[in-house]
């Protein structure tokens, strides 16, 4: 497994994404393995934050999450509904048909790069 340790990453996630037709069990094993597989911190990035927070508590959801943040005020990967910032991946939901291509994507873009691999991989 690369060691991300020296590259620290911060995963956004939208608001919108923790919502219907989220399912709530897919946005947590989502976060679970990001956090601790992956070790990337985790920020849901909301207008709401009072509103969104008692919604995640309440259904035991902030075990992974380090914060909340305003939109545009932390730099990072982005996962929304739409291509706002630069380094975003798009989904409309977080359910188990896309959980693990999801996961998949966020890896890519976390992962060290090797500067002697070649483009194919190998």
């Amino acid at each position: 497994m690369p060691n991300r340790e020296d590259t620290p990453v911060t995963l956004i996630i939208r608001d919108a994404l923790v919502n219907p037709p989220t399912w709530f069990a897919s946005f947590r094993d989502l976060t679970l393995f990001c956090t601790i597989i992956l070790r990337i911190d985790i920020v849901i990035e909301s207008d709401e934050v009072d509103t969104y927070y008692r919604w995640i508590r309440k259904r035991g959801g902030m075990d992974f999450i380090q914060d909340f943040v305003r939109p545009g005020s932390e730099d990072g990967l982005r996962l929304d509904t739409a291509r706002v910032f630069p380094r975003t991946i798009v989904t409309d939901r977080i359910v188990p048909e896309n959980a693990h291509n999801l996961i998949a994507r966020i890896e890519s873009r976390t992962a060290p790069r090797n500067p002697w691999q070649r483009p194919d991989g190998r």
